[in-house]
């Protein structure tokens, strides 16, 4: 009988030990989803599509180093998050003085603080209405909901603020498109392409303002 009684922990503590590597796998593959939807990488990876196709320089630079500079900006400003999980819930769990069921409650309250403190209270209402939880009066009470209504709602508005500093980077750049195509209408040359005009005057300006510090610095100070 013990060795039945025995035989029956064995197969119970395997598969509970299953079950917690069929999980983590499941962790670790929706982690890069995770990363960018929980952090102003979407923001970051957006805004710069949009510099791209404005300035009219087709692939350049590549997709490659775009996504490199979103995924190292992203970093420099989740910094302070990742260290405050580190200290609260990481550090904690690899010397054992919280569980992992703990590990994981204290690693969302930093960012939760986070996606809540760059999420519109419109947005963050319409997912409690959508799923049928109470508003939150403040930002305290706000943290107490859960990540399936937290998270869509910062999607929301990060895709709002990429779009509108999206808008605001096409402007001069249709300016000049303007200009260069009234320039060569004036001038008779309908069949030569106002693009291939403008788009040396684009980088010249571009480079003159030394854009490229002016655009990251301005989305870096646009994350709270």
């Amino acid at each position: 009988m013990p060795e039945t009684m025995d035989g029956i922990v064995n197969i119970n503590g395997d598969s509970v030990q299953a079950l917690e590597i069929i999980i983590l796998t499941t962790l670790i593959t929706l982690l890069p989803s995770l990363v960018i939807m929980c952090s102003s990488f979407t923001r970051y990876i957006i805004t710069l599509s949009f510099l791209r196709n404005a300035m009219g320089t087709q692939q350049t630079p590549p997709n490659m180093v775009l996504v490199g500079v979103a995924l190292f900006l992203t970093l420099f400003t989740m910094g302070p998050v990742i260290d405050q999980v580190n200290q609260v819930a990481y550090q904690p769990y690899i010397n054992e003085e919280i569980g992992q069921d703990e590990f994981f409650d204290l690693a969302q309250e930093p960012l939760k603080e986070f996606m809540l403190r760059n999420t519109e209270p419109s947005s963050l209402n319409m997912y409690c209405d959508l799923s049928q939880l109470e508003r939150p009066g403040d930002q305290e009470a706000a943290v107490d909901l859960p990540l399936r209504t937290i998270i869509p709602a910062f999607i929301t508005t990060e895709l709002k603020h990429a779009f509108e500093i999206g808008f605001y980077l096409y402007i001069p750049f249709l300016l000049l498109d303007i200009i260069v195509a009234s320039t060569l209408m004036s001038m008779g040359m309908v069949m030569l392409p106002p693009s291939m005009i403008s788009t040396p005057f684009k980088l010249l300006l571009f480079i003159s303002i030394n854009g490229w510090e002016m655009v990251f610095s301005t989305l870096v100070q646009t994350v709270n």
